[in-house]
């Protein structure tokens, strides 16, 4: 056989080769643990999750609170969940058991019916879709659908129905392994460590502001542990040490988006503020040969503007694959040549986007999940140094996400810097009487367009 030394690009093929062999004889891959099918809390089959972009839903949900007849029976049940909520990281106080207690002891009628209506529809938003409104949630811009799969009012029915109000609530929390772990360590958590229950009860909510059930396949990163995790089945497949936006302006957004496809050997538009502000363009419009020792494709439209396209190559600022996952932000995750900063311990480090180390084998693993490439085909195609854009044939969400405790990628609960101070407001608002529901499920805050991964 001839050797390969001294050829780069035959060394980068066969190193590909050699890492996806071992990636695909890993039995953990291929043999992901099947998950048994969750029923879902309403008649229904549950949906697939696909994240909806802020876009997708312009209006708030209808505030869905009927009034329904209630047995004592049934409302004694749904005192007795209400005391136990705690368990959740939730407030019994919030959803009026003294005023229910009063109510079941009048006995059936009007009085009962409304009060047992109005403390179940309360715990049911909150179980559902989070105590903590939009207000608090600092940088959130992921809306939740399970108000329109689980409406108030069939949960209502539900419970009166089957006779079981307990079951009815409980099956509406997250179905993500984490949401269970949590509740774990908040169970044995004493009563007098307030700011450890505070902290747990925080990072239970916003599980509950994600959908309910996240997909067969996803990929979430967590932005303070610096980790991404490839997930099957709410296992995890594959991590990955990232680098995330820095403190400031450029901070990482809380975002969910789909993965249309991988793109292995990108170009990168470079912005206008590098192109203009930086003189970037001036500088190379009227240097082609310039322009092509620093690998750039210099275009001027007819109205004066300049673009700079990076090419592909060892020096490109997205590296050798980025996802393409469209969202408003313009948020990626993407390779880097930076690779030697995944070595820091510290990397909130970037312009916004999510690096990710081991980006070709992340790129090729979805590729194979999602596309139903083979080892072969990926290995010529990363191998090219061509620009080549792989759809995605299978749904496969993408969750960006800022957990300050959470079980870490070696299933160890932990806590992780608060990087950008996004817990302060939540905190604040458990500390504070439970707000009335408004339907709002999209932030009011702008949307800061972060496209420049340097």
């Amino acid at each position: 056989m001839k050797s390969t030394a001294g050829k780069p690009g035959a060394r980068r093929k066969l190193g590909m080769a050699l890492v996806l062999g071992s990636m695909l004889s890993s039995a953990a891959l291929w043999a992901a643990p099947q998950a048994e099918p969750v029923p879902s809390p309403s008649s229904s089959p549950a949906p697939v999750a696909t994240p909806a972009t802020p876009a997708a839903v312009t209006a708030p949900a209808p505030v869905d609170e009927p009034t329904l007849t209630w047995s004592v029976a049934d409302a004694q049940a749904l005192l007795g969940t209400i005391q136990g909520i705690d368990a959740d990281g939730l407030i019994a106080a919030d959803y009026q058991p003294e005023k229910l207690r009063a109510a079941i002891a009048a006995g059936p009628g009007a009085a009962l019916d409304a009060q047992a209506s109005k403390s179940f529809a309360w715990l049911v938003e909150d179980m559902r879709d989070g105590r903590t409104r939009m207000d608090s949630r600092e940088q959130w811009f992921v809306v939740d659908t399970d108000v329109d799969t689980n409406p108030t009012h069939a949960m209502m029915e539900r419970a009166l129905a089957s006779h079981d109000v307990s079951g009815t609530v409980a099956a509406l929390a997250p179905t993500a392994p984490d949401y269970a772990a949590l509740k774990g360590v908040l169970a044995v958590t004493p009563a007098a460590n307030k700011a450890k229950r505070s902290l747990i009860q925080i990072n239970l909510d916003r599980w509950r502001w994600l959908p309910r059930e996240l997909g067969k396949y996803y990929l979430l990163t967590n932005v303070p542990e610096f980790q991404l995790r490839l997930t099957v089945d709410n296992a995890i497949i594959r991590s990955y040490r990232t680098i995330v936006g820095k403190v400031g302006k450029t901070a990482t957004p809380q975002l969910a988006a789909v993965v249309k496809g991988v793109v292995f050997n990108p170009t990168w538009t470079v912005p206008q503020s590098i192109v203009v502000g930086e003189g970037l363009g001036k500088r190379l419009i009227g240097n082609p040969a310039q322009a092509a020792r620093e690998n750039y494709k210099v275009t001027r439209a007819k109205d004066g503007t300049i673009t700079v396209v990076q090419q592909p190559g060892a020096g490109n600022s997205l590296g050798y694959m980025k996802l393409d996952m469209p969202n408003p932000h313009a948020i990626f995750i993407h390779d880097t040549p930076s690779r030697g900063l995944f070595g820091q311990a510290y990397r909130a480090l970037s312009h916004g986007c999510v690096r990710t180390e081991r980006a070709t084998e992340l790129g090729m693993t979805m590729a194979i999940l999602g596309a139903g490439k083979t080892t072969d085909e990926l290995v010529a195609i990363a191998g090219s140094g061509k620009y080549t854009l792989v759809p995605m044939t299978r749904t496969f969400p993408v969750y960006i996400m800022y957990f300050t405790m959470a079980t870490d990628i070696n299933g160890k609960m932990g806590t992780f810097k608060d990087l950008y101070g996004r817990d302060t407001k939540v905190l604040a608002s458990f500390a504070a009487p439970r707000k009335l529901w408004d339907g709002k499920r999209k932030t009011t805050e702008k949307v800061i367009k972060l496209d420049n991964p340097l």
